[in-house]
C-alpha cells in the first residue's frame, strides 16, 4: 500500500505538469513571406498637389520576406519595382505649369529593410484572427534611370530669365542613378488563419535629394523630391516552432 502512494504521490506532479504544458503550447512561425502590388506616387516639383502626383500614377508590384523577433518585432526585407512619373502640363493651375511642361519617367527598383511593431503583439502567434496594425521604419536604395523632357518649355513666357539659368544648370548635372531612401508607413492585416493573411499598407520615402525628377534648379532647390506607394498584398507564415520547453506529445 505505502509503496502504491509513493508511486502516485510521484506521478501526480508528472501528470500535473504535462497536463500544463499541453495546455500551454503556444507555436509560433519565425518566418513571413509575401507578394504586394498597388501604386507607386511621386511627389516634388512637377506636381502642384500636396498629396503627389496622382495624376502620373504608375503601378508597384514587391516581395518581402520577414523574420520574427517576438510577438511585437519583426525585421523585414524588400524589393520593390515600378515606375515613377509627372508631367508640368497635366495641370492648368498655377497657369506657368503648361507653360513649363517638364516632365520625366524613371523605372524604379527598391531594395529595403526595415523594423517592424506589430502594434497588438499578434506576431507569430499560431490561431490569429481578425486585424493587426503596424508601423515600420527602415532604409534603403532606390536604383533608377531617370529620362527628363524640356521639349514643351517655353522659354518666353518666362522671359528667358531665372527659370532658363536653372534649366541650363539642370543639363549640365547628370541625373543620378541610385538614391538612398528611408521608408517610413504604416499598415494593417487581417488573418483568414494563423497562417495566411491579407495586408494593406503605406510606404513613404524620405529622400535628400531633388533630383528624383532630374530637376532643382530650374524649379525648386529648396524643396526635396520624394515618393510613396499604397499596396495591398498576401502575406504567408513559415516555419512553426513550440515556443517553451515542454515536451511535446508523439
Amino acid at each position: 500500500m505505502n509503496s502504491i502512494i509513493r508511486k502516485a504521490g510521484l506521478a501526480i506532479p508528472f501528470i500535473t505538469i504535462s497536463s500544463f504544458c499541453a495546455e500551454a503550447q503556444i507555436y509560433t512561425s519565425k518566418l513571413e513571406a509575401g507578394i504586394s502590388g498597388g501604386i507607386f506616387i511621386y511627389q516634388g516639383d512637377l506636381t502642384p498637389e500636396p498629396l503627389g502626383a496622382y495624376a502620373t500614377i504608375r503601378p508597384q508590384f514587391g516581395i518581402f520576406a520577414a523574420y520574427i523577433l517576438n510577438r511585437s518585432f519583426s525585421v523585414r526585407g524588400n524589393f520593390s519595382f515600378g515606375g515613377l512619373k509627372a508631367d508640368d502640363a497635366k495641370y492648368s493651375a498655377p497657369e506657368y505649369r503648361k507653360q513649363r511642361a517638364f516632365r520625366f519617367t524613371t523605372p524604379v527598383s527598391e531594395f529595403s529593410g526595415m523594423l517592424v511593431w506589430d502594434i497588438l503583439q499578434k506576431n507569430g502567434v499560431e490561431g490569429r484572427r481578425g486585424f493587426a496594425p503596424y508601423v515600420f521604419a527602415g532604409a534603403g536604395v532606390s536604383l533608377l534611370n531617370i529620362q527628363r523632357d524640356w521639349s514643351g518649355y517655353n522659354a518666353a513666357y518666362f522671359n528667358a530669365e531665372t527659370v532658363s539659368d536653372g534649366l541650363t544648370a539642370d543639363m549640365a548635372h547628370r541625373p543620378p542613378r541610385a538614391l538612398p531612401v528611408i521608408p517610413v508607413g504604416a499598415g494593417v492585416k487581417y488573418f483568414l488563419s494563423g497562417k495566411l493573411a491579407i495586408k494593406a499598407e503605406t510606404n513613404y520615402r524620405l529622400m535628400s535629394s531633388d533630383y528624383l525628377d532630374g530637376f532643382s534648379q530650374a524649379a525648386n532647390p529648396r524643396k526635396k523630391d520624394n515618393y510613396y506607394s499604397h499596396s495591398i498584398g498576401i502575406v504567408l507564415s513559415l516555419g512553426y516552432k513550440d515556443r517553451n520547453d515542454c515536451p511535446v506529445k508523439p
